[in-house]
């Protein structure tokens, strides 16, 4: 399994001319490694004696932290998964009707995954987010900068498999799918973008 590897393997694969792993399993893991940073915070809070008060919401948000941490990371898969179909479908014959018809279904279908699985990325990214946010107002304030990279990484992830989910959308042929992912990524783009900037402003007034 790719999440199995070294970091220097996974950069190594990212820069290699294969077409594998490429963006959207890049946006997985900045978004995991947000994930795993407020998690971090957590892991730094809980226990401490100045932050007896928040234990519990710590202890829950590091459930969640890591549970979303493991969604992100099995994305990197879905992501190679998502692509290495659509390319299959590409490569369908096309020499006959029958078959051009059975290659043209199968690339929207692909088409769908590979615009649903950077959008399931967005959304688990503007909730790392959310959760760096609560992380910064209540974690270890000695660690409050890395509640705030948590943010910045969970940001970019976002922004970038926004920019999966654009690639694909223009070539769906169902109006309804492609305008429902269009609004929905403009809609997750528009909230957490800036609130990751919130997150930043408010970690600074703590350093």
């Amino acid at each position: 399994m790719i999440k199995d590897n070294t970091v220097g393997k996974f950069l190594d694969d990212l820069a290699s001319s294969a077409a594998t792993p490429g963006g959207g399993s890049a946006a997985a893991i900045m978004g995991g490694m947000g994930a795993a940073l407020v998690g971090m915070v957590c892991n730094l809070t809980i226990g401490k004696k100045n932050y007896a008060e928040v234990e519990g919401d710590m202890k829950d948000l590091l459930a969640q932290a890591e549970a979303l941490r493991q969604d992100l990371t099995d994305m990197i898969r879905a992501d190679i998964e998502a692509f290495d179909g659509l390319m299959a479908a590409y490569g369908l014959p096309k020499d006959s009707d029958e078959q051009k018809s059975v290659r043209s279904q199968a690339i929207q279908d692909s088409l769908k995954q590979a615009t649903d699985v950077p959008l399931a990325c967005a959304r688990a990214c503007a909730r790392v987010i959310g959760f760096s946010l609560v992380a910064t107002e209540k974690g270890n304030r000695n660690v409050v900068s890395d509640a705030g990279v948590a943010a910045l990484a969970a940001q970019a992830a976002l922004r970038s498999a926004a920019l999966n989910v654009d690639i694909n959308v223009p070539s769906i042929k169902d109006a309804h799918f492609a305008t429902s992912r269009r609004t929905e990524i403009d809609a997750l783009l528009a909230r957490w973008v800036p609130e990751a900037d919130r997150v930043v402003e408010v970690v600074r007034s703590k350093l």
